[in-house]
């Protein structure tokens, strides 16, 4: 099959297109027929080595962790799918990713696609949603009528989150630069602070959540508008700094998101429900070059909403 792959750490130029043997079905895996995946920040991270310390992997490696297409094969223990089966999933985190035309999946990572939403839109899910997902809910512990900040909401993680939280019943205040305004309060932002020209610090106070997505001055700064005793930060950047959390008396968690289907057919069913959708802000087809461009449209963190890469 083919894969675009790396051999070495470092810039765009490392991707390259290269024929590599077909994962064959393990027991309770299925083997999935690519008909899109999505870029996400992890891609290029990795791929410029900085991850290479938590992810000691051989080369080649094949980078992606989202994907969505047919059923082709299925492992000898799977008996609730079957071939032909339309899925997406976050697989495992591997050095056999998704920009590949087939990838193996875990069978309890798996979640039906509806019938109403694209490959596309599919593929642009896993990872941001069920970062947001995770954020929101298993740590944040965001409940109906509190108050979630979430930064940079027009970004492909952010999007999520603001139709997320909102579902929750959540009161969504978010940052985004003024051009996306009307793109962030259509899927359901009640708050929409332009960071270019105003100082969130200066507007909120008493936010029970704290979405960071950012890191740096953002993330200090966040800490000045939680609620006392019982606000709480999750960040999915990287940890704080220290005696942050003690001095405004607030919880502060740095997360890594963990694949889970479970997770991802409940937002299927949101989909479906027409409550939550994938904003795509540019696609680009399964090639070398096709990967190369979407890297560098990621690398800007001027993306809005997210980069799908489709096979045709």
């Amino acid at each position: 099959m083919k894969a675009v792959i790396i051999e070495n750490y470092g810039g765009k130029e490392e991707l390259k297109l290269a024929e590599v043997p077909t994962p064959k079905a393990e027991a309770n895996q299925v083997i999935i027929k690519e008909e899109a995946t999505s870029i996400n920040p992890i891609d290029w991270k990795l791929r410029e080595g900085y991850l290479k310390q938590m992810m000691p992997w051989e080369f080649p490696i094949i980078l992606g962790w989202d994907v969505a297409g047919t059923i082709s094969e299925v492992g000898a223990n799977i008996t609730d799918w079957k071939v032909g089966d339309r899925v997406f999933a976050r697989p495992e985190t591997t050095r056999f990713g998704t920009y590949a035309e087939y990838t193996a999946v875990d069978e309890n990572l798996l979640a039906k696609i509806p019938e109403n939403v694209t490959s596309s839109e599919a593929a642009a899910v896993p990872l941001a949603g069920l970062t947001a997902w995770q954020a929101l809910f298993d740590h944040g512990k965001l409940k109906a009528g509190e108050t979630v900040l979430i930064h940079a909401g027009a970004g492909g993680v952010g999007t999520y989150a603001i139709q997320l939280a909102k579902q929750a019943g959540a009161k969504v205040i978010t940052t985004a630069s003024q051009k996306n305004h009307d793109l962030v309060k259509s899927l359901g932002a009640d708050q929409v602070i332009d960071y270019r020209t105003e100082n969130f610090v200066e507007l909120l106070k008493d936010v029970d959540v704290v979405f960071d997505t950012m890191g740096g001055a953002s993330q200090i700064d966040s800490f000045k508008v939680l609620k006392p005793k019982t606000g709480r930060m999750i960040s999915i950047v990287g940890a704080a700094e220290e005696g942050l959390a003690e001095k405004y008396d607030v919880y502060f968690d740095s997360i890594w998101l963990k694949p889970n289907g479970e997770q991802l057919s409940k937002i299927a069913e949101l989909m479906e429900a027409g409550k939550v959708k994938s904003i795509i802000g540019a696609t680009f087809p399964f090639s070398q070059e096709g990967l190369y461009d979407a890297h560098a449209l990621s690398e800007t963190h001027h993306a809005v909403g997210k980069i799908v890469i489709e096979f045709k």
